[in-house]
């Protein structure tokens, strides 16, 4: 898989994990356990999806 693709595909997980943390908080039912991990993983996507694009960024400088 391209840079590009990979990139693609995760900030696609991250709108995923965005939504279901949405219908999470609109249950009643939900644990906060739940939803801290969503948060964890959708954390960890948006700082690899930092990492990639600085790393473009940084190549195309030099």
């Amino acid at each position: 898989m391209s840079i590009e693709g990979h990139l693609v595909e995760l900030e696609r997980r991250h709108e995923a994990i965005e939504r279901e943390i949405k219908s999470y908080l609109a249950s009643p039912a939900t644990s906060s356990e739940e939803v801290s991990e969503l948060k964890r993983r959708k954390l960890q996507l948006k700082d690899e999806i930092t990492r990639i694009q600085r790393d473009r960024a940084n190549r195309k400088i030099n």
